[in-house]
Parts: structure tokens; sequence; C-alpha cells
């Protein structure tokens, strides 16, 4: 099933096709947005937490997402993830070691990416560009640990939007400074030949510190926006809708 979506992608990149595929295509892709949709309709404001799915959890930063996980979570913050292992398993697992409720939003991949099991709800999707829109859609924060391409994929999407005002100035926080201090050079040195404004610079907070990390998420979700850290929306239960615990 997954290779079988996988070369569908590819065959959509091909170019023009006929006018029935690109239907069918534009239809698979609005069901699985409203799919996400309805699963993550009750879970909340949340706090993305984006980071590679290849660390163990004896390594410092699964130890390091873990924690900070866990203190957003007592924040009152739901903990979302793309729902995989490594990073994404971290943050899920430190979710669950306070109480706090996690939500993974993971991807069907050739290799087969299942699901951690430390989710509360999660929803499995095909395509990474509706997984990411969900990703931003309930946040009102993100946290960048250390991760691969897919990770700078969202992270730099998440701050583009920010920096475009396409969305909130909601703050963005990467974590693991000696891993991102190329990262971090080379965001100064496109401020440094304007490609950036020097203000942008400001868009991010580059720390290794927990403490730093959730004030800075206190000052700029909770207090900027006087969020009400409770599920807004009630289930219907004409609809067949059950509240998230």
């Amino acid at each position: 099933m997954a290779n079988q979506l996988h070369n569908d992608e590819k065959r959509f990149l091909d170019g023009p096709r006929s006018r029935w595929e690109e239907l069918k295509y534009a239809f698979s892709v609005f069901h699985q947005l409203i799919v996400g949709l309805r699963k993550l309709h009750f879970i909340g404001p949340c706090v993305t937490i984006f980071g590679s799915a290849r660390f163990k959890e004896d390594h410092h930063y699964y130890k390091l997402t873990r924690e900070v996980s866990a203190e957003i979570a007592q924040m009152g913050f739901a903990i979302m993830t793309g729902g995989g292992p490594g990073i994404m398993e971290a943050a899920n697992r430190g979710a669950k070691d306070v109480g706090g409720l996690s939500i993974g939003c993971n991807i069907v991949l050739p290799q087969e990416q299942n699901h951690n099991p430390y989710l509360d709800s999660f929803v499995t999707l095909d395509y990474f560009f509706v997984r990411k829109e969900l990703l931003r859609k309930y946040s009102f924060a993100f946290v960048v640990m250390p991760g691969g391409f897919g990770t700078l994929d969202e992270f730099f999407e998440a701050l583009t939007l920010v920096q475009t005002h396409k969305t909130e100035k909601f703050p963005i926080v990467i974590m693991g400074i000696d891993f991102h201090q190329n990262l971090l050079e080379h965001i100064q040195q496109m401020a440094k030949e304007q490609t950036i404004n020097e203000n942008d610079l400001q868009l991010i907070l580059f720390t290794d510190s927990i403490k730093d990390a959730i004030n800075h998420i206190q000052k700029y979700s909770i207090d900027a926006f006087n969020l009400k850290l409770k599920p807004a929306k009630r289930p219907l239960w004409i609809l067949g809708e059950k509240p998230l615990k």
C-alpha cells in the first residue's frame, strides 16, 4: 500500500495527466484533510515538536526532548509530533510522563513508519503537505530539535509563514545549539547579506535551556494570545463525536 501511494505521488509530479486522474488525486487530498480535521478537532492548543526519527532513548537529544515536552505539557498544552519514533516518541512520551495529552500525525512511507506507543490519539496520512498543515494548524508554538531534511523543511516552512504574516507570530524555539551552530551562522549570514531583515532573527530562540524555552513559550504564546488552555469545542453526540480525555 505504501509503495502504491509513493508511486502515485511520483506520477503526479510527472506533469499534466488525464482530467479524471487529476480529479481523483484532488479528492484523495481533500479526503485526507477532512479525516485529519475531524480526528484532531478536540485537542485544544498544542505545541508541535519536530525532530529526527533516528535517535534512541539513551541519546542525549531524546532525553532532552522528553524533559522539555513534559514541562510544556504541564503548562496545559497538548504535545503534537509526527507520531513516529526517535525525537517524536520522546516528545509524546514526555507528555505522557506528566499526564498531558499526546497527539501524532503519522505519515505513510515506503519504509513504513509506525506510530509510537505514547499517543492518546493519532491520524495516519498519505501526503506530507497535508501532514504539515495539520501539525501547524493547532499549534501555538514550535520546538525544533536536532533532525534531518524533514525537520529543516518543517522548521523553515513554519518560520516562513510567521515571517510573511501568513500565520500569527508564534514562538519558534530551536534546541541543541552545538548541533544547530552552522544553521545559526547561516541565518546570521542571510541577515548580513540582507536576504532577510535583521528583525527576522528575533523570530527564533536558540537555546539549550529548558527554563528559557518554557519562559519564551509562556511570554510569546500564552501571554501574547491570552490562551485558555482547554479544548474550546464540544463534541456533538449526534455526529458520533467523543471528547479526548
